[in-house]
């Protein structure tokens, strides 16, 4: 039987936090998941990636992310066989309509645009991969719909997370992502009640060389 839309039933709630002007400076914490959580960027073996092809062009991907959005910069960042761990910093509230030339030896550009949101920033990237899959296999969807952000709020989520990405592969075997995973990790444990109580608290974590007026 068919089954029509149905916007009282089937309206997708939104996991941005709202109210949230995810154009300030600070650092966010980014993963992207792929579709259905396929396997498409590679393998963990011995306790290390190994990236394929698809997962070489992710990777030159995200690392080209600064030069189509200027006010972010990267932080550690993992390329694992189902999805994507990354800090994302916003560095700057203005003057980010002057896109860099994508240097010529990257795989694909990422489009440009004058949206300054950790979401444009997601979107551009999750592109730029799904025109290769296009383009070189017979895949598509490649990614989950949404994606799932953080505000890193203090210096010890900021140290948590960095060290959780950092160690994602060998810590695979009790990944969420991961179908065959052997129990629960206590450091992504860990960094969630530290992460949600962050959000009882207003103010986010900002780079360097930035201050906050808190009322």
């Amino acid at each position: 039987m068919t089954r029509y839309y149905d916007p009282n039933r089937h309206h997708r709630r939104s996991i941005r936090l709202k109210g949230y002007d995810y154009t300030q400076p600070g650092a966010y914490f980014v993963t992207l998941v792929t579709h259905e959580r396929a396997h498409l960027f590679g393998a963990v073996v011995d306790g290390a990636m190994q990236l394929n092809e698809a997962g070489r062009i992710a990777e030159q991907c995200w690392k080209a992310i600064p030069h189509h959005f200027p006010h972010v910069t990267l932080d550690v960042f993992v390329i694992m066989p189902n999805h994507i761990h990354g800090i994302l910093w916003i560095i700057q509230t203005v003057g980010a309509k002057n896109f860099s030339p994508l240097p010529t030896h990257s795989p694909r550009p990422i489009p440009s645009g004058t949206s300054k949101t950790i979401g444009s920033v997601v979107r551009g990237f999750k592109t730029g991969v799904t025109k290769w899959f296009r383009q070189n296999t017979p895949i598509y969807p490649v990614w989950q719909r949404n994606y799932f952000e953080h505000i890193i709020r203090t210096e010890r989520a900021l140290d948590l997370i960095r060290r959780y990405i950092a160690e994602n592969p060998l810590r695979w075997e009790l990944d969420r992502y991961n179908p065959e995973r052997k129990g629960t990790d206590p450091l992504a444990s860990e960094i969630w009640a530290i992460m949600t109580e962050g959000e009882k608290h207003p103010s986010s974590l900002l780079p360097t060389g930035y201050t906050e007026d808190i009322a």
